[in-house]
């Protein structure tokens, strides 16, 4: 496992966004009133929000960071734009770059993205304190965010009602003088298939496959260009994996879980919330949640849960942070940091 103690980073400003459209569990069609009772009590999912057909993840991160920098006023300081997601625009070229022109950054300002999903966002705050570290940089902006919908099919039980859409941009900037973070991350590449979408791009180009609607499973119908997630694997590995890389990361800060304010986790499901929280003895009041409302939203999920549940303890206090996605690939990342004074906002797409 990769651990690394990162220096000179501060988080100024997190803004998420979120579509208007609701989706609540009880309403999906083909859910019986007993399956829609269980899928809410073991994910925790009431209701999710979903993108407008002709609105990307890009168009939500988009008003996240407009917004940002008009607030914060430093259009022409970024340095740095990093977008995380795994529904981009287009397959080249990066969004990032058009993300540049359209937010009216100066040409100077390095901009690509990242094929992240549920650990993108840790990943994301590596990269920025990376680059902000050597000194030559002073403003980066970190964008995440995904349209998971768009992918899933809507007959599949499995998928279709577990992921809802979100953007986010988070304005990091050079500190000399702040707190240390402490990073932990891995990957285990066999758990590939857990989480995958088989066909559609390099390995298995359109046309080159049957794309008919198949029942997989009683329930269960989607296609080889659906979203495909194998629960029980993503449960076990969460399991597996997330209490070491949290408990490598307080090691390091040779901090005890005690003396957190808060564990952030990805928003995968409650279940797995609930299980990794009571792994590391923490109550409820320290672990937030968020995907009650929102689903899981993938690379947005963390900064979404800081915007909508930790928004006054954001700006107001000195807060010790663990950040933990993990998820597609399989992959995961762990990051204890200090805030204070963060800016936040959760806004809604028209």
């Amino acid at each position: 496992m990769a651990q690394l103690r990162l220096k000179h980073t501060a988080v100024k400003a997190i803004y998420s966004v979120i579509p208007k459209m609701v989706y609540k569990t009880h309403d999906y069609p083909y859910f019986s009133e007993d399956e829609a009772k269980m899928f809410a009590n073991t994910t925790g999912i009431i209701e999710r929000r979903v993108a407008a057909t002709n609105v990307t993840a890009s168009d939500m991160c988009f008003k996240a960071a407009q917004t940002l920098l008009e607030d914060m006023n430093c259009h022409h300081e970024i340095d740095l734009l990093v977008f995380v997601t795994q529904s981009p625009d287009y397959f080249l070229p990066a969004s990032a770059a058009i993300l540049q022109d359209k937010l009216g950054l100066p040409k100077t300002c390095m901009a690509f993205d990242v094929n992240l999903g549920c650990s993108g966002y840790v990943h994301g705050l590596l990269l920025a304190n990376r680059y902000l570290q050597q000194g030559g940089l002073r403003k980066v902006l970190l964008l995440a965010g995904d349209k998971s919908t768009i992918s899933t099919h809507e007959q599949d039980k499995t998928a279709f009602p577990l992921f809802g859409d979100a953007g986010s941009a988070t304005l990091l900037e050079y500190d000399a003088k702040g707190k240390d973070w402490f990073f932990d991350a891995g990957t285990d590449g066999s758990g590939a298939n857990a989480i995958i979408i088989e066909a559609g791009h390099s390995r298995m180009p359109y046309q080159s496959f049957d794309d008919q609607d198949i029942e997989v499973a009683p329930g269960v119908i989607r296609s080889k260009k659906h979203l495909a997630i194998d629960g029980m694997a993503v449960f076990n590995f969460a399991l597996k994996n997330v209490p070491k890389s949290i408990n490598n990361v307080l090691d390091l800060a040779k901090l005890r879980t005690e003396q957190l304010d808060y564990l952030v986790l990805h928003q995968a499901n409650q279940l797995i919330t609930d299980s990794i929280r009571k792994k590391m003895n923490l109550p409820k009041e320290k672990c937030p949640s968020s995907i009650g409302n929102f689903g899981n939203t993938s690379s947005a999920s963390i900064p979404l849960t800081l915007c909508s549940e930790l928004s006054e303890a954001l700006k107001k206090e000195r807060l010790c942070l663990l950040l933990c996605g993990f998820g597609v690939g399989f992959s995961w990342a762990s990051l204890l940091l200090s805030t204070h004074n963060v800016a936040t906002k959760l806004l809604e797409y028209d």
